[in-house]
Formats: C-alpha cells, sequence, structure tokens
C-alpha cells in the first residue's frame, strides 16, 4: 500500500511540469524503488535460511528416531533401510507401505561343497598277537644256511662205587646231530608313488602292517614245529581242573631237571583260569599287577596257539635260528616299478625254530579226558 500512495503522490507532482522536470522525479523514483525491493529481497532471503534451519533441525531428529528404531532388530531394519526412499517421502506427507519379508534360518544345506574336517592320520589297524614265539625263545644266528647242533640221546654204563681191585665202572654216551636247515618267511607289497605322495599317512604305515603279519606268519609256522616236535602230555581234566593239569606239567619237568619258566595258553582258558574257584589253590593261583601265575610261572595269552591246546615248558631250550635277521627293504625299480611308478616294501627273513631238547616242552590239551 505504501508503494501505491507514492505513485499517487508522483503523479499529481508531475502535472504541469517540463518534459525534463518528468523524466529527472521519474528516474528518482525508480532508484527509490529498487533499493526498496533490494532489501525487501535480503529480509525475505534472511527470513528463508530460519525456516531452513529449523526444517534441518527437525529432520536430524527424525533421522535419529530411525537408527534407535533400526537397532530393535535386524528384520525392521532392513524394511527400514529398504524403504529409505519411501520413507523420506513419508516426511513430506506422502502415505507409503514398508513391507517386512520372513527370512529362512540356516542350516548345513546353506553350504555346497564338503564341509570342514577334521583328520586323523594314524591308520586305525588290527592289532598285533600279543606275544611271538620269538619273544619266548633264544636266539642264534649262523652264517651258512644251515644250523647243526649236536644232541645228548643216551648212554650206556654208569658211575659207580669202585670196589677194591675191581674195573672202574664205564660210561658209554651216545649222541645225534640234528640240521635246521633255515628258510625265508616273506612277503612284500606294492603301491604306486602317488599313493606315497599324496596319502603319505598310508604310505608310512605299511612297514608297521607288514612286521605286524610277518610276526603273525612266523608265529604260525613256528607254532606247527613246537606242536610236532614237543613232548605230549598224558594229564587229562578228569578229576581236576586247569591250573592243576598245569601244576603237574610243572612237576614233570622239574622232576626230569628242566626248570620250567613258562606257560603259554589261549585268552580263553586264561580267563578261564581267573573265573575258577581256587579252593586250596589260593596259594598257587595269583593274579597280581595283570599277571597271572600258576605256582609262580607267568601264564601267557598267545592266539596263535590251538584252541584248547597250551605249552608248559623250559624255553631256554628252545632256539630261534637267524641266517638273515628280519629285514624290510623298498625298491622302485623291481620289476616294472620304474615305468610304472609303483615302490615295493618287502620284508623277510631266513629263518627257523630248533626244540633242542623235546621233553624241555609239553605240549598239553585242556579237553583231553
Amino acid at each position: 500500500m505504501e508503494l501505491k500512495e507514492q505513485l499517487e503522490a508522483l503523479s499529481a507532482k508531475l502535472e504541469g511540469k517540463s518534459k525534463e522536470e518528468v523524466k529527472s522525479a521519474i528516474e528518482t523514483f525508480e532508484g527509490e524503488v529498487k533499493e526498496l525491493v533490494g532489501g525487501i529481497a535480503t529480509e525475505m532471503k534472511d527470513e528463508l535460511k530460519k525456516i531452513q534451519d529449523q526444517a534441518d533441525a527437525i529432520d536430524a531428529k527424525l533421522q535419529e528416531k530411525e537408527v534407535k528404531k533400526v537397532e530393535s532388530g535386524d528384520f525392521i531394519k532392513n524394511a527400514i533401510i529398504g524403504s529409505g526412499e519411501k520413507l523420506t517421502k513419508a516426511r513430506t506427507g506422502t502415505s507409503v507401505d514398508v513391507e517386512i519379508k520372513a527370512v529362512a534360518n540356516m542350516n548345513t544345506s546353506n553350504l555346497s561343497g564338503d564341509e570342514p574336517r577334521d583328520y586323523n592320520y594314524d591308520i586305525v589297524a588290527f592289532p598285533s598277537q600279543k606275544v611271538n614265539v620269538s619273544d619266548l625263545v633264544g636266539s642264534v644266528n649262523i652264517g651258512g644256511g644251515t644250523y647243526t647242533y649236536t644232541r645228548e640221546v643216551g648212554q650206556e654204563g654208569g658211575i659207580a662205587a669202585q670196589v677194591e681191585g675191581s674195573d672202574k665202572s664205564q660210561i658209554d654216551y651216545d649222541f645225534q646231530t640234528v640240521d635246521v636247515p633255515t628258510d625265508f618267511i616273506a612277503g612284500f607289497a606294492r603301491y604306486s608313488k602317488k599313493m606315497r605322495n599324496n596319502l603319505s599317512y598310508i604310505a608310512s604305515a605299511v612297514p608297521a602292517l607288514l612286521r605286524r603279519d610277518y610276526f603273525k606268519s612266523e608265529n604260525s609256522i613256528f607254532n606247527a614245529i613246537l606242536e610236532a616236535d614237543a613232548t605230549a602230555s598224558t594229564e587229562v581234566i578228569t578229576g581236576q581242573n586247569k591250573p592243576q593239569m598245569l601244576m603237574n606239567e610243572i612237576a614233570k619237568l622239574e622232576d626230569a631237571d628242566y626248570e620250567a619258566n613258562g606257560i603259554v595258553v589261549r585268552p580263553l582258558d586264561y580267563m578261564d583260569m581267573l573265573k575258577a574257584a581256587k579252593d586250596d589253590l589260593e596259594s598257587a593261583v595269583t593274579y597280581e599287577g595283570g599277571v597271572l601265575r600258576v605256582a609262580g610261572l607267568q601264564v601267557m595269552k598267545a592266539t596263535w596257539l590251538s584252541a584248547n591246546k597250551y605249552f608248559v615248558g623250559d624255553w631256554s631250550r628252545v632256539n630261534k635260528i637267524n641266517t638273515e635277521g628280519l629285514s624290510l627293504e623298498f625298491s622302485d625299480v623291481e620289476g616294472s616299478n620304474f615305468v610304472k611308478n609303483n615302490i615295493t616294501a618287502r620284508i623277510e627273513s631266513q629263518t627257523a625254530l630248533a626244540v633242542e631238547r623235546p621233553e624241555a616242552l609239553i605240549f598239553g590239551d585242556f579237553t583231553a579226558v
């Protein structure tokens, strides 16, 4: 209204004025108007800035509230983040729909391929036998292929008191030479170089497996020799139990001046003696520190022994004869190994068993009646 009134006053003032006076008055008036408009514009700009600052403060508070809501749950967070553009419009008054999607629980099916594993690099192998024949007997090394020993087999005459004036007693001894030829007990395994390189823990187990199986074979061969050469028992189970049978065998050996130093039975018979009522055998059958003894002699468990059989003996009179001791060798040029990239592992021994005094070893049967 103030500008309109100024224009009306200017119009009245210019009546009757010359052209130059009118032009000058108008130019003066235009300058005043521009000054007035500039002042108004600056004032409006300041007011608009104040309004913008207030809007920014409100926007910051809204964002702070949104962050707190996001912290209340992942599913709300995902929904808000995914709908950020819509929420911005919502602050201007626009209606929006926020969609919260259901999320499935993860399980092992979310992984493609094999799951991580922890490997045991020790082979879970079959067990070795509890005792070997070579653990019980002596050992003799020879340079050739045959072991020959001389065994006393009898005599005629004897030592006697001399009758004055008569001839002394004469003794005639008889001897026998016994030949024990040695032979190879051997075997081999062949595997590829790739197996050695890719599965080294399996290849490295081969030597132990070969030694185990070598002794199983040696025990079986030596057991056949022991059964054939030992003295057959005359004991029967009728009227007595197993410990009593064994004690009678010990007595027979000692009556023949041999020193019994070990009993070998199958594990089943070993446990059967533990379960049997001791009665008056309390002092003769003992079990201490995991060792079963009958009349002071250790009882050993051997799975190479035939079922229900036993040995009671002076094992110092039995020897293992070795031309070549046990050896384990490897070759990548044996046979076609070189062209096929294979390795041969060979185990062997040239050996034999000598039961030098057959009567020093008794072979019996717990089922004899």
